[in-house]
């Protein structure tokens, strides 16, 4: 098992791709821990595993992060890898979106993301060795109408995963971020069937799909590739195909 032995932090973890991302890595031997502010999900995931335990953690507190991987380290120990996937939406466009959920979407999608760096990095460097997947999305590869804050925070999550790779270069400790398409969780499977109809793969993704490159990049299997950008979108980020296509391929 690829990651028999080894520490797993996954937030955002309680239902949707983070609970898929926990059930992946623990099938495959890793202790995780699952942190979210889902307490009531989050505690019946860790409940349902051998080797997790839940903890409760607001993303955009550093205070609680610094907490959480204390408890970590103290419980299960030193953090292996961090999968960085807690993440909100709030649509609007440049007009209609509010300054405040706009900065409320980057500090939970970025600063979030940044602040789990920030608190695990110096122990993965510290040890030579560790691997963060840092979640972004299709949104970070492309634009999207409707959804300014989301986009920026996304690819906010692209640029800072490259910057961080090349900061932890010769350490061991290798970064990564994965963009998922529109996926069946409670963020996407409301997501009109336009979305994704015209994509060469057309159809919503599973979560399970997501967690396998999540899985890829977090182990050794992986251990060539940093500051690396990784879609799994059904070639929505490619292009559109036509609608004659389309049909004749359905």
């Amino acid at each position: 098992m690829r990651f028999e032995g080894k520490v797993a932090i996954v937030t955002g973890a309680a239902r949707g791709m983070g609970a898929a991302h926990v059930r992946g890595l623990a099938a495959e031997g890793a202790r995780v821990a699952v942190c979210d502010v889902l307490d009531d999900e989050g505690e019946s995931l860790a409940g349902e595993l051998a080797h997790a335990r839940y903890c409760h953690l607001d993303v955009t507190d550093e205070a609680q992060w610094r907490s959480v991987v204390r408890t970590v380290e103290d419980t299960l120990g030193p953090v292996d890898v961090l999968v960085n996937n807690a993440g909100i939406i709030h649509f609007g466009g440049v007009e209609e979106q509010s300054p405040e959920h706009f900065r409320r979407i980057l500090d939970v999608n970025l600063v979030g993301a940044f602040l789990g760096m920030h608190t695990v990095l110096p122990g993965m460097r510290a040890r030579g060795r560790g691997a963060v997947v840092n979640i972004s999305s299709a949104a970070g590869l492309m634009g999207f109408a409707d959804g300014i804050g989301y986009v920026a925070s996304k690819w906010g999550v692209r640029g800072m995963t490259k910057a961080a790779a090349l900061d932890m270069a010769g350490t061991g400790v290798r970064i990564n971020s994965v963009h998922p398409g529109v996926i069946r969780t409670p963020m996407g499977e409301s997501a009109s069937p336009e979305l994704f109809a015209q994509q060469p793969v057309a159809r919503i993704g599973e979560p399970d799909e997501v967690t396998r490159m999540v899985l890829f990049l977090a182990s050794d299997d992986a251990s060539y590739t940093t500051g690396g950008e990784f879609p799994v979108d059904g070639g929505q980020t490619i292009g559109h195909v036509g609608h004659d296509h389309a049909a004749d391929k359905a």
